[in-house]
This record gives structure tokens, C-alpha cells and sequence, in this order.
């Protein structure tokens, strides 16, 4: 059993998009394969105990699937709505038709899932590159997103900000001692 597995998983027939392999489905969770022009998306989910409850989508990181998030779903299910979504090239999702697996690729497809079903505003969930992908639809997109959860979310897209320069080259070997040197005479004012 893999780490990402749960004790009560079975297995089901995948999407008819991968029909070749098995996609394991834990108690209570239902799968579907969405179809939108150039990409097709995997979704697991876990409706909500009661009916009206507002939605969530869930987004998992690198190398991950939608299974990541089947141990939460549960218990926030008499909270939210679930859906967790397997990114395009990975879990059961096939590669997407424009080749593009950056974060805004990613987002792109998450935007096109909330809009094709209408489901926004949704409480967004993002795990490592999940994360960045959840981020850059809030950021692009807020009017989808009601609340947003990162959990060790990867943000590599972020780019040191200057005024920050001086203070990451006191890191570097040699640098704080000649800069103590340097500024040995300097008063206060």
C-alpha cells in the first residue's frame, strides 16, 4: 500500500479518457472525466454530507493525483462540497493538448474546470505546485475563489524584490566582513 493509499480504498475503472489502468476510489468518492476543447480533467469527488453546502476544489503538487487529497475530502465533507482535480499529465488526466505544464498552463485548466461547471466561487485547496497553480487563479481570477488554503505551497515563479539584494548578499562568504571593513568608520547619522 502506497503512502497516498487508504485502508478503505477499492478499485474502480478509470475515465473512459485512460481506461487502461486501475484508479483506486476510497468509500464514498465518485470519479468523472470532464471534457473540455484541447484537454480533458480527472475529478474525484466527495459530496458534501448535506445538500447546499458551498463548494471545494482541491489541487494537488508535483508527481501527485487527486487521491492526495481522499484522507481530507472526508473531513471537511460536512463542510464543503469536495472535488479534487488531477492536473493535466497526471493521475488518470491525459498530458494536455498544448504541451504546456507550467503553473499557468495548470491554472489555465483549473479556471476552464471552475468555469465550464460554473462552480465558483469555491474554497481553492493547493498542495505544493498546487499551490502555485491555486495561487495564480486567485491572483488572475478572484471572482472563482472564496477562500484560498495553501499547504507548503511551491512559489517559484516569486522574484527577489531589490530593495532585498543587500540583505541575501550578507550570506554570501566573505561578504559581512568586508561590509563590517567597509563601514568600520560610519557614525550613526
Amino acid at each position: 500500500m502506497s503512502s497516498t493509499e487508504l485502508p478503505e480504498t477499492r478499485t474502480a475503472a478509470a475515465p473512459p479518457a485512460s481506461r487502461s489502468r486501475a484508479v483506486r476510489v476510497a468509500d464514498g468518492e465518485e470519479l468523472r472525466s470532464v471534457t473540455l476543447p484541447g484537454l480533458s480533467l480527472n475529478v474525484r469527488a466527495r459530496p458534501g454530507d448535506r445538500p447546499g453546502l458551498p463548494s471545494a476544489l482541491y489541487v494537488h503538487g508535483l508527481g501527485g493525483s487527486s487521491q492526495n487529497w481522499s484522507a481530507l475530502m472526508p473531513l471537511l465533507a460536512d463542510l464543503v462540497d469536495g472535488e479534487a482535480v488531477d492536473l493535466p499529465g497526471f493521475g488518470v488526466s491525459p498530458p494536455p493538448a498544448d504541451g504546456n505544464y507550467s503553473v499557468t498552463g495548470h491554472a489555465r485548466a483549473v479556471i476552464r474546470l471552475l468555469d465550464s461547471e460554473r462552480r465558483g466561487p469555491v474554497h481553492l485547496f493547493g498542495n505544493s505546485l498546487g499551490g502555485a497553480v491555486a495561487t495564480r487563479v486567485a491572483a488572475v481570477r478572484p471572482d472563482l475563489v472564496r477562500t484560498l488554503t495553501l499547504i507548503s505551497p511551491a512559489l517559484p515563479e516569486l522574484r527577489a524584490q531589490r530593495s532585498a539584494w543587500p540583505t541575501a548578499l550578507l550570506a554570501l562568504p566573505g561578504v559581512s566582513s568586508s561590509f563590517a571593513r567597509l563601514t568600520r568608520g560610519w557614525t550613526a547619522e
